[in-house]
């Protein structure tokens, strides 16, 4: 379903390509240090996975979105399709294959900070071998799959390609000039100094919001609104599936960043990694 605002215009169709995975989630009062024990944790399984938390984000803002990626054929895998489909996603080129679903082992603190320690399982073999992408859709991927699929999409897509270049590694100069938007945290932006020659880069603050850069030229800063945070985990992915639908939806680059902050911003008042969300529409305001 498509999401219409009379002076935003409707938000268009998205390919995400990228990773799924059970997240197993500790929170605890404090992080631990290196060879350190903390007690008195609590465990939690949900449905994670860079790629799986953006598309459900996308879906539940307002855009029609299908999924590319793989699960194991096991019962996490079935989980997590079942999740996808739940949320509104389109999970039919979610391929179900013999090595096990990815997983996420994740510990977060009272304030919201975490450490994550990914097992790809299934998401290495991730492929876009015999898929096909329309030149109205816009196509969303990030690091958590081979890098040879990334770069086969800035060969194939013909249209709006956005990456997500997280977890940070360095991008061949072909597919940095091909895309349309690289979005990173600060500290990925510092690990990866390539991505400033992008045309569009999209760079997020925590809690004092994101900038736009266009070759290197900052043209857009907004700040995040104030909220009270109880995990951290989703927030990267839900503003990159807002600022991905907004920008290709052709909004101006403040109204997509302040909707994209705000989105952010709501999703670290919840536990998971995939939270509630409203229309995208709603959030133009910055809040």
């Amino acid at each position: 379903m498509t999401s219409e605002h009379p002076e935003l215009g409707p938000l268009g169709s998205l390919v995400v390509v990228g990773s799924i995975n059970i997240d197993l989630t500790a929170s605890v009062s404090r992080l631990p240090s290196a060879g350190e024990t903390v007690l008195g944790g609590t465990l939690d399984r949900q449905a994670g996975g860079k790629g799986a938390n953006q598309a459900v984000a996308a879906a539940r803002l307002g855009g029609a979105v299908r999924m590319i990626g793989a699960v194991g054929d096991d019962t996490d895998g079935q989980r997590m399709l079942q999740n996808l489909r739940e949320a509104g996603v389109d999970a039919s080129e979610v391929w179900l294959g013999d090595t096990p679903t990815g997983t996420a082992l994740i510990t977060v603190d009272e304030s919201g900070e975490n450490q994550i320690v990914v097992c790809p399982g299934a998401n290495a073999d991730v492929t876009i071998d015999g898929v096909s992408f329309g030149p109205d859709e816009a196509v969303l991927a990030q690091l958590e799959i081979p890098l040879e699929v990334v770069v086969a999409l800035a060969e194939v897509v013909p249209g709006f390609l956005a990456i997500n270049a997280a977890p940070a590694r360095a991008l061949p100069k072909a597919v940095i000039e091909r895309a349309d938007l690289l979005i990173v945290n600060e500290t990925e932006y510092a690990l990866q100094p390539e991505a400033a020659a992008a045309k569009l880069v999209a760079v997020t603050y925590g809690a004092e919001g994101a900038a736009l850069f266009a070759h290197g030229v900052e043209i857009a800063r907004v700040p995040s609104p104030k909220v009270r945070a109880i995990s951290t985990v989703g927030a990267g992915d839900a503003f990159c599936a807002a600022i991905t639908l907004a920008l290709h939806a052709g909004w101006n680059h403040e109204d997509a960043l302040r909707s994209a902050c705000a989105v952010g911003a709501e999703s670290v008042t919840y536990p998971e990694a995939q939270p509630p969300l409203r229309a995208l529409a709603t959030y133009r305001m910055g809040r």
